[in-house]
């Protein structure tokens, strides 16, 4: 963050709530002229403060409405164990996030599913087969309260 002034934290700001916004938009809202915004935004990009832009689906829309949180606990904590792990959840599209957490338990996934059923057909068919899972514990949510990716930015 030191690199960043009060500018390119605006931007970013702006970015983030809309990544469609033109050129010209974006130089309007920061008081700046488009070819400067067009540097900055370049250099973000190529500094990676911006990974890239993609498009937000409806998850109900498209059948994954149905959310599951599941802890997994592997049975040995060794770099091969890790690695495996890793590498079959990387290719799971119903595994929307994975992340390795220090305390009771290895990982926390984040799923999506059309329904129940969908996710018990996933947990007996791939969830327990994954590299090193000895236990895991699952949580449907009832309800999305918060659901974001928004980077809070202080500007």
């Amino acid at each position: 963050m030191l690199d960043l002034d009060r500018i390119d934290l605006r931007l970013l700001k702006i970015l983030q709530e809309d990544g469609r916004i033109t050129n010209l938009k974006l130089a309007e809202a920061v008081a700046l002229s488009p070819t400067a915004v067009l540097a900055r935004v370049q250099r973000l990009t190529r500094d990676g403060f911006i990974l890239g832009y993609e498009a937000r689906l409806d998850p109900y829309k498209l059948g994954r409405g149905f959310t599951v949180f599941v802890e997994v606990l592997l049975d040995r904590t060794t770099a091969n164990v890790f690695d495996q792990f890793k590498a079959a959840v990387q290719v799971r599209d119903e595994i929307m996030e994975c992340h390795m957490v220090a305390g009771g338990f290895d990982y926390l996934l984040k799923t999506r599913m059309a329904d129940m059923a969908a996710y018990r057909e996933f947990a007996g068919t791939v969830l327990w087969q994954l590299p090193g899972v000895r236990e895991t514990r699952t949580y449907a949510v009832m309800e999305e309260v918060k659901s974001s990716a928004r980077l809070p930015l202080g500007v």
